[in-house]
């Protein structure tokens, strides 16, 4: 696959992304809903340029070659070894909320770097997702991390698993629960983040963590931690926090 500088990208129209090998010279017959939004949301022709990435890191520059009502396909013109990734994976474990809050959480912490995601069901957690309807509601939600992804520019698409308890998170080396009367700020932990092989951050349901799940957490090897006097909403915390995180790396 050859390559091309990391600027020449920028002029594309619009940027998707494609589960498959691209190789350089190679056409690649994409799905019918990205037909559709090329043709109907973008307005592009045969011709018009784009930006592919399949999630394994850089991009590709692309040409369509066809594009008809019901099928589109394309031609990978050179890859673009582009690098938009965190220096150190950040993680998230959401306690799970009403659905929008968690694709709010999805979208902005993905758009920010987020390495990717745990919704995890708590005892104060106001959403169940029942085993009958979790494959569906997943697939959602992977959706809107792709939609991010592709908007962000992200190279990497990040990981999103469901946990059914809180003892089923599986944490990085530095872990943090965001409790607001932890006694440790964030600015204390600041200059030991950039040091870390992988952080996990743990966000509560709308009530907050309770006695029972705090514990749970920190004996699994979470620290608590502080982020302000102020308590945020929910799907405010975690992208507050992983920007804060993202800031010093």
């Amino acid at each position: 696959m050859s390559n091309s500088s990391p600027d020449s990208s920028r002029n594309t129209r619009c940027r998707i992304f494609l589960d498959s090998e691209l190789q350089t010279g190679q056409e690649v017959v994409i799905p019918s809903d990205q037909a559709h939004y090329l043709r109907h949301v973008m307005r592009l022709n045969n011709g018009d340029a784009l930006t592919v990435f399949n999630g394994r890191g850089g991009e590709c520059l692309a040409s369509i070659s066809s594009l008809t009502k019901a099928q589109a396909s394309l031609r990978v013109d050179a890859f673009v070894n582009v690098i938009r990734e965190l220096p150190m994976a950040v993680h998230i474990i959401q306690c799970a909320n009403k659905s929008e809050k968690i694709e709010t959480v999805l979208q902005k912490c993905t758009e920010l770097g987020a390495a990717g995601f745990q919704i995890a069901d708590s005892e104060r957690s106001q959403f169940k997702l029942p085993e009958g309807k979790r494959e569906a509601r997943l697939e959602r939600w992977r959706k809107i991390i792709i939609e991010a992804a592709e908007q962000s520019g992200r190279t990497i698409i990040p990981d999103l698993a469901y946990r059914a308890s809180l003892k089923e998170v599986a944490l990085q080396p530095q872990a943090y629960v965001l409790h607001p009367e932890a006694a440790t700020p964030f600015s204390d932990i600041r200059d030991g983040i950039a040091s870390a092989a992988g952080i996990s951050l743990a966000i509560g349901p709308e009530g907050g963590f309770s006695e029972r799940d705090l514990q749970l957490l920190q004996e699994a090897g979470c620290r608590s931690l502080s982020f302000g006097p102020r308590i945020m909403r929910t799907e405010t915390a975690a992208p507050a926090l992983l920007a804060a995180v993202a800031a010093v790396l």
